[in-house]
């Protein structure tokens, strides 16, 4: 039986893995960490398409289980359910939202759009070239037509937060440990001048908290390269 009740397998360099380590440390969750990349054959021992993160639950009220559960949001309502003190969920009329499930809604925005828009489109692009030793120029010409998508998702964005505060204003969830780890890749490459005002006073606030100063190596944030 391991000796703490949860492994994370993920490099602190994925996005994926890093929102759900932000939330195992706020909650105060203790767990190990296997650090490798996606499609690795640890990945795919773990996940059926080696991707990140899977997390172990290794037991369930005593029982050994080892049960391999992967997707992040799967684990991100398993987390919440286990322990739900601090909750990282919302409530009906929690600032701009209507109902709690918008919430979700923009965590589903931030894996299916933000990933894409973000990390495939610009970040990994700028720094792949950086490392090949480009000039500033010619890297961004290379990833003019991802900087344009990057632009709409980051107004979509922050049309759908509040003005202040967190995503949903005073209430931190879900929705911002998905969307930090997205920013605070890019503020690390140049292109990171393209977040709003709005958009750094919300990292901002975002950097106060532990978790995220307790996640932050290995990350591109402080100068990590992919493993």
């Amino acid at each position: 039986m391991a000796s703490l009740p949860y492994t994370i397998i993920g490099t602190p360099f994925s996005t994926f893995t890093r929102s759900i380590t932000l939330a195992l440390h706020y909650k105060g969750l203790a767990f190990n960490q296997v650090r490798v990349v996606p499609h690795s054959d640890t990945a795919y021992e773990n996940h059926p398409f080696g991707f990140l993160p899977t997390l172990i639950i290794h037991e369930i009220d005593g029982t050994p289980v080892n049960l391999k559960l992967r997707e992040s949001q799967a684990i991100a309502r398993y987390i919440d359910r286990v322990a739900p003190v601090p909750s990282l969920c919302i409530s009906d009329g929690d600032a701009h939202a209507l109902i709690a499930e918008q919430m979700w809604e923009f965590v589903s925005f931030a894996g299916a759009h933000g990933f894409p828009a973000v990390e495939k489109g610009v970040v990994k692009p700028r720094v792949a070239a950086i490392d090949g030793k480009l000039t500033d120029a010619e890297v961004r010409q290379s990833i003019t037509a991802g900087v344009e998508r990057l632009r709409k998702f980051l107004t979509n964005t922050e049309n759908a937060m509040s003005p202040e505060g967190y995503v949903f204003g005073e209430k931190l969830s879900w929705a911002d440990f998905f969307l930090y780890p997205l920013l605070a890749d890019l503020r690390a490459i140049p292109e990171g001048e393209l977040l709003s005002e709005r958009l750094k006073k919300w990292m901002a606030k975002m950097d106060e908290l532990d978790a995220v100063k307790t996640t932050n190596a290995g990350t591109l944030s402080v100068g990590a390269r992919p493993p």
